[in-house]
């Protein structure tokens, strides 16, 4: 069988709508919303702030810490358990690799610096939405950055490489799907995460990757464009 046309009628290298705004949680530091078609994502930042216990300082820097967590009815699959699990965990540990490599933490040692990521609703790629939104947070906050990240989905649904695999594709039961999440630095296409679940060949993976990028690079002009208004009090 043949993937023909993308069920919502997307081009193959497009993604779904993107919203992007920040500045949207007043007592935290820096925070953001992102969305990407039906997957909403919320960032929180706090922080510098002196981390406890004493043990875990870093004195030549600061530390990243990051939360990631959907809310028990954000899925378009099953109920999602309450309170923390591997998945989340994981996903936690990813983001913040995923965000290390821009942020510059060498003015804060002996601090950390909280990012909380909270997901209402979801329609897949919530770990990609959700390092967005951290990476605008934290651009909120004010800390030295060398550019954004930006994430998003790429993959094989049956014979076809698509971009930004919704609920429907990564469920879809016609041929092999394979989802892959990417994030980069737009700036030198340093790819900061690449995960994969699923099947695909080294060529189909090559060109996945190079239609991420574009979508990537256009994705960080949206997270820009959401701090520069803000800042012109838009």
């Amino acid at each position: 069988m043949t993937y023909k046309k993308r069920f919502d009628g997307r081009k193959f290298d497009e993604t779904r709508e993107i919203e992007t705004k920040v500045g949207v949680i007043k007592k935290a530091d820096g925070s953001a919303f992102f969305r990407i078609g039906k997957t909403i994502a919320y960032a929180a930042v706090y922080g510098p702030r002196e981390l406890f216990p004493r043990s875990k300082q870093n004195p030549k820097k600061g530390v990243l810490r990051c939360n990631y967590n959907m809310m028990p009815f954000s899925g378009s699959g099953d109920r999602v358990r309450p309170g923390r699990n591997r998945r989340a965990g994981e996903i936690s540990m990813v983001t913040e690799k995923s965000l290390l490599p821009v942020v510059d933490l060498s003015g804060c040692p002996n601090a950390v610096v909280d990012v909380f990521i909270e997901l209402p609703q979801t329609d897949a790629g919530s770990r990609c939405a959700g390092i967005c939104a951290a990476s605008m947070a934290l651009a909120d906050a004010g800390l030295t950055m060398k550019d954004m990240v930006a994430a998003v989905s790429a993959g094989r649904v049956d014979d076809k490489i698509v971009i930004d695999l919704d609920y429907k594709e990564e469920s879809y039961e016609g041929g092999h799907v394979a989802d892959i999440p990417i994030a980069m630095v737009p700036s030198t296409e340093e790819i900061t995460l690449l995960q994969m679940d699923g099947r695909i060949t080294r060529d189909e993976l090559k060109k996945a990757i190079t239609m991420a990028k574009k979508s990537l690079k256009e994705i960080a002009e949206k997270q820009r464009k959401a701090l520069k208004d803000k800042y012109r009090g838009k």
